[in-house]
């Protein structure tokens, strides 16, 4: 589980899912990586949880401070508000294309595969998402699965918050081993 050295994004603004941030987040952490709260603006970004918003997250970096090229990935986690305010975001966009064009991994759960069909990644990979937004995936040229986590080439998604375990040791186990490249599902 060695990540020292190691340098993930998380990519977020208000209405994250409050455990898609944190549980991957503890995860990496633990494992040895540096992790880093990306986000629009500078502060604290507040989470939902479930049904009701949750609590706030201190943001280490901008998007106008964050360079793709100081990390290893990024990981992208849902809810409803968070990925479809950020997937208008041209920065937002640009940040996690650069990261998966430098052939890192780009992380996605819940509904933040929106993020990903917004920046063409989507196109020909195995892919998972929340059930809702199946019909979005398929539509943008992927091949969805229902399985808890799915690898393609460098892209490793997730349906929701009961498959956060497996996502984050599949994060770990992708960063640690540089799997971009490799054609590979859990």
């Amino acid at each position: 589980m060695n990540l020292n050295g190691k340098k993930i994004a998380i990519l977020a603004t208000h209405g994250f899912e409050q455990s898609e941030l944190e549980v991957p987040r503890d995860r990496l952490t633990k494992a040895g990586a540096t992790v880093e709260i990306v986000s629009i603006a500078a502060g604290e970004i507040k989470g939902w949880d479930k049904k009701n918003w949750g609590r706030a997250v201190k943001v280490d970096k901008t998007l106008d401070q964050a360079a793709a090229a100081d990390y290893d990935a990024v990981v992208l986690p849902g809810g409803q508000i968070n990925p479809d305010l950020l997937r208008v975001e041209p920065k937002a966009l640009k940040f996690i294309k650069e990261i998966f064009e430098a052939k890192k991994i780009a992380a996605a759960v819940c509904h933040a595969p929106w993020l990903l069909i917004e920046t063409g990644i989507t196109k020909g990979r195995r892919m998972t998402s929340y059930k809702s937004i199946k019909t979005d995936v398929a539509n943008a040229g992927a091949i969805w699965q229902d399985a808890e986590v799915v690898v393609d080439q460098g892209v490793v998604t997730s349906r929701n918050p009961g498959d956060l375990e497996a996502f984050s040791a599949k994060i770990i186990e992708e960063v640690r081993e540089g799997r971009h490249t490799q054609r590979s599902a859990a």
